[in-house]
This record gives structure tokens, C-alpha cells and sequence, in this order.
């Protein structure tokens, strides 16, 4: 299986030799002082020499990682759905995506609690430049999405991509985390792009599309955070956009939106994991004769499972309320949970600047707005 090197997390055969080439790296340091705070550098560094699969290294590393970054960051994480989950079962959890390191690590940790098996998850190239980072990341379970390639390049990464997908699905019984679409939401609207689907179709063997997706058994998970922890930071790329001007990211700004997300205030959380899609597959399957149409619907079938289960915060509320300047949704948040957005607000933005304000509002907004849009067509 050589031709998936380039992109796989490693194999459990590998898994000591890549913590021994980091166990002495700041980053690696700074990691466990965070996870196991007052225990001796020696002692979390014996046990992790002893670690000889990604899944103990998960369970007994990452996993008290996750508890710990939910103590420090967040009001808890609440879950739904896991229970109608079968063990020992592969699925295809299609997520929408809020924050690089943090939507997948929940999830897991989830997972994990729930006895499920946990996924193989996606990860753009972009965001491991750093060799530590690259090696965490294979250490994680992590397999790469190749970026910013030539449109023939980009045509077999695809190809290799859906191959390695379909591998650990079908195969290896491994379930996969992937994200709706390239790159986080930065604007709160969550919708699933179809290259994303066209790109897992190809590794298909099947005659009909609708076939391999009912194998792939597609989950779609929605994930909220009341205070999103990065929510100033996709601001620039927002206002280049709403400029018609192109966003060139800074030198290290992966690093440090990786690094807010992780340690950023963002009380409560919630993970629904939806139905395995099934009926919808027979539905779309007899409704529409051609691929492309198909990719549409079942799209279309993500996302209404994502927006209906999506869980709105008090913040979500505020922010339509502020932008719209109405009291529709006063009754869904207290006085001083509008005060405490309303400080966020004037920390983190220019409000002499409409585009910023308006930007960092829409992005708690818009999801009030879609799952209105979504409950009025059903």
C-alpha cells in the first residue's frame, strides 16, 4: 500500500519511532505540562516511550488533552446521537467546520466515550508545515489534503484521496472524519460543497453513485460553539473578500488560529451526530437520473441534517438581534449575556469599521437565519 505514503497517518509499527523523534521537541513539552500539569517531565516522557499504537497514544495522551482544553476553555461539551451508533461500525462523519484541531479532537473524545471507533481524519497540508506538527499529526490519526496544486495535480491528489477514504471505510473498518468543504466556515453559513462529494466518489467501484455512498455509511455531524475562539481572527480574510481584494494569509496565521482555537474562551459546545443517510440515498437514487444532480441532493441531505440539528447558542440570538436591530429573539438570552457579548464585540472589532462589524456579527448570525430558512421549507 505504498502509494498512500505521502498522505497516511503512521501505522502503528511507526508510532514509537515518531515519538521518540519529538518527545524532546518545546512544542511536545509544552503539550504535556498542559495535559498533566505538576507531574515530572520524566514521568510522562517514560510513558510515552512505552506508547506503540496511535490508539494508546490517543487514549492515554490526547484524549486528557481534550478533558483539559474543555476545563480551561469551555462551560462543557454536551453530545446527541452517539447512542443510535453501532460499535465496531465504520462511518463517514461529514462535518461542518469551525475550527481546525478542536472539531476533531471532540469528536473522538466523544467517540471514544461512546466505546465507537474513533476516525481517521482529514488535515490540509497547509496546517503541518512545521515537522512537529506534521508528526503530531500522523501520531493523531491524521491523513493529509493536498493544497494549492495545478489543476492536473489536484486531479490525482482527489483521486488518491477518495482511494485512501474508501481503504479505511471498507477495508481497514476505520471510521473517517472529513469537513463539508475546503478550509473552516468563516461566515456561519455551514453548507456542503460538491467537489467535496465528487472527490469521494472517485474512489467508487460501484455503477451507481448512490450505491457507494450507502456503503461509505455518511453520517453528518454538526458541531456549535457558543463563543467561537477564533471568531476576531477570520475577520481580515472576510473584509479582503467583501474588498474583492485576494487574502494572502500571514507568515505563522495557521499556527497562531490552531493555537486560539485550542486555548480560546468558548463556554458551551454541543456535537449532534445525525442518521446514517440511507432513505435519502433510495429517495435520490430514484429521483434523479444524472451524477451531478445527485451530488446536489445528497448535498442538499448534509446539510438539512447538519441545519436541523444545529444547536443555537445565547450568542447566536444576540447578534441577530444587534445586527437586525430588533428584539425578536430577546426571550432565547438575559441582559447580561447581551453585556458580555457586547464587550466581546468592543474588544475584538473596529465598530467604527461596518465591514468588520457586520462580518463578525453575520458569523453568529447567519445560523439563526439558515435554520429559520431550513424549519419554514419543511
Amino acid at each position: 500500500m505504498q502509494k498512500f505514503d505521502a498522505i497516511r497517518p503512521f501505522y502503528d509499527s511507526e508510532i514509537n519511532e515518531g515519538i521518540r523523534s519529538s518527545i524532546n521537541h518545546p512544542m511536545m513539552k509544552a503539550l504535556m505540562n498542559f495535559t498533566f500539569p505538576g507531574v515530572e517531565d520524566s514521568v510522562w516522557k517514560e510513558q510515552l516511550l512505552k506508547t506503540h499504537s496511535i490508539r494508546d497514544f490517543q487514549c492515554n495522551f490526547i484524549y486528557h488533552s481534550v478533558q483539559k482544553v474543555l476545563e480551561k476553555s469551555s462551560d462543557g461539551l454536551s453530545t446527541t446521537g452517539f447512542e443510535k451508533l453501532e460499535k465496531n461500525t465504520a462511518y463517514l462523519f461529514i462535518s461542518n467546520h469551525r475550527d481546525i484541531i478542536l472539531d476533531t479532537s471532540l469528536l473522538n473524545a466523544a467517540l471514544f466515550e461512546h466505546g465507537l471507533t474513533m476516525t481517521a481524519s482529514a488535515i490540509g497540508d497547509n496546517l503541518v508545515k512545521k515537522s512537529f506538527l506534521l508528526t503530531l499529526s500522523k501520531l493523531n490519526r491524521n491523513f493529509l489534503v493536498q493544497r494549492g496544486l495545478s489543476p492536473r495535480e489536484l486531479l490525482q491528489s482527489s483521486k488518491l484521496l477518495a482511494e485512501y477514504i474508501g481503504q479505511l471505510l471498507l477495508r481497514e473498518n476505520r471510521s473517517v472524519w472529513i469537513a463539508q468543504r475546503e478550509g473552516r466556515t468563516k461566515d456561519g453559513n455551514d453548507a456542503t460543497h460538491s467537489g467535496v462529494l465528487k472527490m469521494l466518489a472517485m474512489g467508487s467501484d460501484e455503477a451507481k453513485l448512490t450505491d457507494y455512498f450507502k456503503k461509505l455509511k455518511v453520517v453528518p455531524v454538526s458541531i456549535s460553539y457558543e463563543y467561537d475562539p477564533t471568531d476576531a481572527l477570520k475577520m481580515p480574510q472576510l473584509m479582503a473578500e467583501a474588498n474583492n481584494e485576494i487574502y494572502t494569509k500571514e507568515k505563522n496565521e495557521d499556527f497562531m488560529t490552531l493555537l486560539s482555537g485550542i486555548i480560546g474562551q468558548k463556554k458551551h459546545i454541543h456535537i449532534h451526530v445525525g442518521d446514517v443517510l440511507n432513505q435519502e440515498l433510495d429517495f435520490i437514487a430514484v429521483e434523479y437520473d444524472n451524477t451531478n444532480k445527485q451530488v446536489q441532493a445528497i448535498a442538499q441531505a448534509i446539510d438539512d441534517s447538519i441545519l436541523s440539528s444545529y444547536r443555537l447558542w445565547p450568542t447566536n440570538y444576540i447578534a441577530y438581534d444587534i445586527l437586525h436591530k430588533t428584539n425578536t429573539y430577546a426571550s432565547h438570552y438575559t441582559e447580561n449575556e447581551k453585556s458580555l457579548f457586547e464587550r466581546r464585540l468592543d474588544l475584538k472589532i473596529d465598530q467604527s469599521n461596518p465591514i468588520a462589524l457586520e462580518g463578525f456579527l453575520n458569523m453568529y448570525a447567519n445560523p439563526v437565519v439558515n435554520k429559520a430558512k431550513y424549519q419554514n421549507a419543511h
